[in-house]
């Protein structure tokens, strides 16, 4: 039994360190799972790397890697820095523990890192897949070549680029700092020779395939040209620029490497996914994983949204012609037509051969179609009637119409929905929708042999979508049609296709069975944030408690709060009139409720440095930003809802020079997982509890579904997530020890007991001083004294 210490990073632990890290090894020897709620200085990365580390080193345990999951970047990165910390100050007998982050194609492809040969991010992963298929084909059983002869010859014709003088610069490719033996253009393979007209192919992929073992019992990992016992930790970039000097594919290598690390960092996709699990990581989903989950209170969130299912009109529209594509051949041979000229269609013969080796038939074939063209009308029908009754003149105002969900079901009352009620009237019994699956995988092997098209293919989705939607049951899922702003020149001026994509959407309420049952497949460990209160709650909505009650498997609870000095900041909680719709009206009202948070926010904007304001929502960041304009002397950003490039840019604005306010939405990317630490913020204030659209049919379906499976969706479902997004917010002014600053809770809800007062979910709310709105200036005005004396 190794001795934790040894592979802890730093001189001494904290206190919390110590126990987090014995409590998580112990349950993690029974198979159980530590939940740790810990302030920010805990040091909750390191508690988790060291105890994970411990148990898999540890030869009495079964435990051979940790797999830490993170929602945040910054944690991402995090985590990186801590496993090279432990790895720096180990015994220098001990080999350095093993780590590879996990990302995506777009991130490691050579090609796409530099956007050549036509890559980019929205085309690279059907680029990538049909490269690979041609790459197989070439080298596979009776294929033309070898996988070791298409690297020679991509090798070959950057060499003869270079001795003709054709190109002066950038004869190799070159990335992650790194030269790479190819050019920067895709080889062709041909009987013409290296340069030939013919097949287009990936020799970073036909260079890995070379490198695979013969023998059939040998590992991927022999393909990985770097010795995983001494690599240390392998970020993106490492991984990058290992693998193309080699010559060799860094998304396979990474896939072969992956079950060899010690620690693999990913994010909630690569566990929860299904898609991702079943083509990726699914081999990292057994007992032998010691799991963390970091940031986990985005957890339930977030695997809702992974184990959801939807499918877009476009998506059913491209199935509807990939059908027909596969339906055509047959039909004109029967009727003795031929396909005009150049028509993308299949080979008769080639349809036949593939129904042959399936069980599905070419009336199936016929039948789908049959399925998604009225599926597709009773789409358009539904949409249209909707806009008729309740946009008067919709067809001239399309740049008006705004998103909407049309739900299929009384959202409070589960029952049958309507698509599928209407399906059963219209004639389409069980089998049409689930044989649309299989169907769809036909369509997909016939299609991807008849042509050359770098895309994805649409009847798959379209019938996993149809599955899914006959399988679920109609109280933990709600279906309804989602109607999202966007906007297509190809479609008809007066269609509502111009303006809106409309998505058939099968939402998961309650995801507390599927993330239960995964992690119920690892074989232990911790998951922790700083926001988890109330714990108990928490255990519940994340199956963790169903683990404990009917598997026995321990399920152990820390707390850990924060332990800077309590001289640095001060907390209120001020008991200003509940900040509800029905209280503040619209943004562009004015009221004494508005009137109340306009003067209270300028009164924490004021204090000298940074201040963030988190606001429920954009529309109500945008109506602060502009009363602060008025009342301060001071800057005001304004975040709005945009892309990450533009979030990045408008977070260095704010850091740079003197003091700013910056105002954003409490369920922008601002106010979680984003670094503050130091003077970057002097305060930050909160308006109102930010409780999601309680009229949306989407929460009112999972607020029913909490409380049948809870006994108290509004709570489970929308409050305690809702003071979590709060103290997240609040969370980032005191980040270490030296850090000062104020942390203010705007609404009475947080100062005041009452039926629906959120202070029992604040576990510091001894800290959190209920003040009135006219005493705030006091408050702060005391507490800038007493820094000035210190």
């Amino acid at each position: 039994m190794t001795d934790w210490r040894t592979v802890f990073g730093h001189d001494e632990p904290y206190e919390p360190q110590v126990d987090g890290i014995e409590t998580a090894i112990d349950t993690g020897r029974q198979g159980g799972y530590t939940v740790v709620e810990g302030a920010c200085g805990t040091g909750k990365t390191m508690i988790a790397l060291t105890a994970g580390i411990d148990l898999v080193r540890d030869p009495d345990t079964d435990y051979e890697r940790v797999f830490v999951l993170t929602s945040v970047k910054q944690q991402l990165r995090q985590f990186e820095a801590d496993l090279e910390t432990i790895n720096e100050n180990l015994p220098a007998d001990w080999n350095p523990v093993s780590g590879l982050t996990l990302v995506g194609k777009a991130d490691v492809c050579p090609y796409n890192r530099e956007k050549t040969a036509g890559f980019d991010d929205g085309n690279v992963y059907d680029r990538c897949e049909t490269l690979r298929d041609r790459t197989r084909d070439l080298t596979g059983e009776g294929g033309d070549t070898t996988a070791g002869n298409l690297a020679t010859r991509a090798r070959s014709q950057q060499i003869g680029l270079a001795d003709s003088g054709s190109r002066s610069k950038n004869t190799f490719l070159e990335t992650a700092g790194e030269p790479t033996p190819y050019p920067p253009d895709l080889p062709e393979y041909g009987e013409g020779g290296p340069v030939g007209a013919e097949t287009e192919y990936c020799p970073f992929y036909a260079q890995y395939l070379e490198d695979l073992p013969d023998d059939e019992d040998g590992s991927p990992a022999e393909a990985v040209p770097y010795d995983f016992t001494d690599a240390g930790m392998v970020t993106p970039g490492d991984l990058v620029a290992r693998s193309v000097t080699h010559g060799t594919c860094p998304h396979s290598v990474m896939g072969a490497a992956l079950g060899e690390a010690e620690v693999v960092v990913g994010n909630y996709y690569h566990a929860f996914d299904p898609r991702t699990v079943g083509s990726f990581t699914g081999a990292l989903l057994d007992d032998s994983t010691f799991v963390v989950c970091d940031e986990a209170h985005m957890l339930e969130p977030r695997v809702r949204d992974l184990v959801s299912e939807g499918v877009a009109d476009r998506t059913l529209r491209d199935a509807e012609t990939e059908l027909s594509r596969v339906i055509q051949p047959i039909t004109f041979e029967r009727e003795g037509r031929q396909a005009e000229g150049g028509s993308k269609t299949a080979d008769a013969d080639l349809v036949r051969g593939e129904l042959e080796d399936s069980d599905v038939s070419f009336e199936e074939l016929n039948r789908t179609l049959e399925f998604v063209q009225d599926l597709r009308a009773e789409l358009d029908r539904r949409v249209t009637a909707y806009l008729d009754r309740n946009c008067r003149g919709w067809q001239s105002n399309l740049n008006d119409l705004e998103d909407a969900e049309l739900p299929l079901r009384d959202p409070a009352a589960p029952a049958e929905d309507e698509l599928t009620e209407w399906a059963r009237e219209a004639g389409y019994g069980d089998a049409d929708w689930v044989r649309a699956e299989a169907v769809g995988a036909v369509v997909q092997r016939v299609l991807n042999e008849a042509e050359d098209e770098d895309r994805t293919r649409a009847a798959p989705a379209v019938g996993r979508v149809l599955g899914e939607w006959y399988r679920r049951g109609h109280t933990d899922y709600f279906r309804e049609i989602e109607l999202e702003r966007t906007w297509d020149d190809t479609e008809p001026p007066d269609s509502w296709r111009r303006a809106y994509n409309a998505r058939l959407s099968l939402h998961n309420c309650v995801p507390s069975d599927a993330i239960g049952d995964r992690l119920g497949t690892f074989g232990g460990g911790v998951l922790m944030s700083a926001t988890l209160e109330p714990i108990e709650a928490f255990t519940e909505v994340t199956g963790l408690q169903y683990l404990a009650r009917e598997e026995d498997r321990p399920v152990v609870e820390r707390r850990y709060g924060l332990h800077f000095p309590a001289e640095n900041r001060e907390s209120f909680a001020v008991a200003a009139p509940k900040y509800t719709y029905d209280n503040r009206g619209r943004p562009g009202e004015e009221n004494p409720t508005r009137r109340s948070y306009a003067n209270a926010v300028a009164t924490v904007a004021r204090l000298p440095g940074n201040v963030l304001v988190g606001m429920p929502s954009y529309a109500e960041a945008e109506w602060i930003a502009g009363r602060l304009e008025d009342r301060i002397d001071k800057p005001v950003l304004l975040d709005v809802a945009s892309d990450d490039e533009t979030t990045e840019s408008l977070k260095d604005e704010f850091f740079a020079g003197e003091g700013k306010v910056l105002v954003t939405s409490l369920r922008g990317t601002l106010t979680e997982g984003v670094d503050y630490s130091g003077d970057r913020l002097a305060a930050a204030v909160v308006c109102g509890v930010p409780i999601v659209n309680t009229s949306s049919p989407r929460t009112k379906a999972v607020r029913r579904a909490y409380d049948d499976e809870f006994g108290d969706g509004f709570t489970y479902a929308l409050t305690i997530p809702a003071v979590r997004k709060a103290r997240q917010a609040i969370g980032r002014v005191i980040r270490s020890p030296e850090d000062v600053g104020v942390r203010v809770l705007l609404d009475e809800r947080y100062a005041r007991d009452s039926w629906d007062s959120v202070r029992p979910y604040l576990p510091d709310d001894n800290e959190f001083q209920p003040v009135s709105p006219d005493m705030l200036d006091v408050g702060l005005d005391r507490f800038q004294s007493r820094l000035s004396s210190q």
